[in-house]
């Protein structure tokens, strides 16, 4: 079975695609989305969170959401603002934002791969969060949210993508953030076998980000072979967009806790000192490297640097920045253990700023705030080849793929 395969993408009409372009579906509340969609009548809203168009309050995971949803993406179909591609491609797709440029490409990858590991995860997944994609699947009969992926080292696949992207694209659309979208469709034969040939080259591919879509379009899958339906059928394939490994930007997922344990300020960098170098700071901290964390409470920043000889843990899970805080400060000094239950701790992610940390402390939310430096990329694909599980909120990737420029229709 081939890793990838091309696919007839369901895309917006030229010109459309900047009325349809849509933040992803989770990183908006119901609320926030409603506003965001407000005279957009084409935004992809109305389908990724369709409980924008039922009353404030709806259940976002009843029935009628994920039939409002499927009306409203049948409704941009037979207007004619997303229209599907009439053969198989693949579809180079470029990020650029500032200095900030990376080159990938959307394919199809194969549920049986997933399946055998060769797309490869490092998150546990929630039954609720699956269940609700694949409803909304399911309902709509397509995959509209694009898994993020990373691929390992592949240079003539790089060569072949920044060639694809030197030409005009046929979708441009400046989205949130000022983030580009560009997306080259390659149809011809030659190249569309080497690209599955540089795919089925390679180990593996790892998910970066959509741990549950992926999750969700297994769960489809093996629900239509049971009730006998084609084995080779495109439900058998999931919708990524997989980048260059040295080319995905992680950033840092920082950790806030609402108390210090009954320490004072005090005595709690007092206990730090067992295992950092605890200095002062005048400016906010944003760790430089591996291991050092940046503090802020009362008022103040504090970087903490592990004392030299800190010995590396061999295991790749334990030697993860969110395990070292774990390790070291979280769970010896104030008994915070099991980030996933424990309500003593929140998660912000970097996309907000160290200034997020300092509102969050100041206001009295919080006690204290940990600034980490971000997951590298090969300590994730290390994870994910040991067959193991990151700590909750470990990374977080920017920029993130728009919804509705590309979907993956379920014939």
């Amino acid at each position: 079975m081939p890793l990838v395969r091309p696919f007839r993408a369901l895309r917006p009409a030229p010109a459309r695609a900047a009325e349809v372009a849509a933040p992803p579906y989770d990183v908006l509340s119901s609320d926030e989305a409603r506003v965001r969609a407000a005279g957009k009548p084409w935004s992809f809203l109305h389908v990724s969170k369709p409980e924008i168009d039922l009353p404030p309050g709806a259940d976002p995971y009843s029935p009628a959401v994920y039939a409002q949803g499927a009306e409203s993406f049948a409704r941009m179909r037979e207007a004619g603002v997303l229209v599907r591609d009439p053969a198989p491609a693949y579809y180079v797709y470029r990020f650029s934002v500032g200095e900030l440029v990376q080159t990938g490409i959307a394919v199809t990858a194969s549920i049986a791969a997933y399946d055998a590991n060769r797309v490869r995860r490092h998150e546990l997944t929630r039954p609720d969060k699956e269940d609700d994609r694949v409803r909304h699947m399911t309902a709509l009969n397509a995959q509209t949210g694009p898994v993020l992926a990373a691929y390992p080292p592949a240079a003539a696949l790089d060569a072949l993508l920044a060639e694809r992207a030197r030409a005009g694209p046929e979708t441009d659309v400046v989205a949130d953030g000022g983030v580009r979208h560009s997306i080259w469709p390659v149809r011809d034969a030659d190249a569309i076998r080497r690209i599955g040939a540089a795919f089925d080259a390679m180990p593996a591919i790892y998910i970066a980000d959509g741990h549950h879509r992926s999750a969700a379009a297994a769960r489809v899958a093996a629900a239509r072979r049971q009730r006998g339906a084609d084995a080779d059928a495109s439900h058998e394939w999931f919708l990524v967009v997989a980048f260059p490994h040295h080319e995905l930007r992680i950033l840092d997922y920082n950790r806030v806790v609402r108390d210090l344990g009954g320490l004072s300020l005090d005595a709690f960098l007092g206990k730090l000192r067992a295992s950092f170098e605890v200095s002062a700071s005048e400016a906010a901290v944003r760790p430089a490297r591996h291991g050092e964390v940046g503090l802020y409470a009362g008022g103040r920043w504090h970087r903490l640097a592990p004392r030299t000889g800190s010995p590396e843990p061999a295991d790749p899970v334990a030697r993860l920045d969110a395990s070292l805080l774990t390790d070291r400060i979280l769970a010896p000094v104030l008994g915070i253990g099991d980030l996933r239950t424990d309500k003593r701790v929140d998660f912000i992610g970097g996309g907000r700023g160290l200034s997020e940390l300092e509102k969050r402390v100041d206001s009295g939310e919080m006690a204290a705030a940990f600034a980490l430096y971000p997951t590298r990329l090969d300590d994730l694909m290390a994870v994910a080849d040991a067959g193991a599980v990151m700590p909750p909120k470990s990374t977080w990737f920017e920029p993130k793929l728009a919804d509705g420029l590309l979907a993956h229709v379920l014939d």
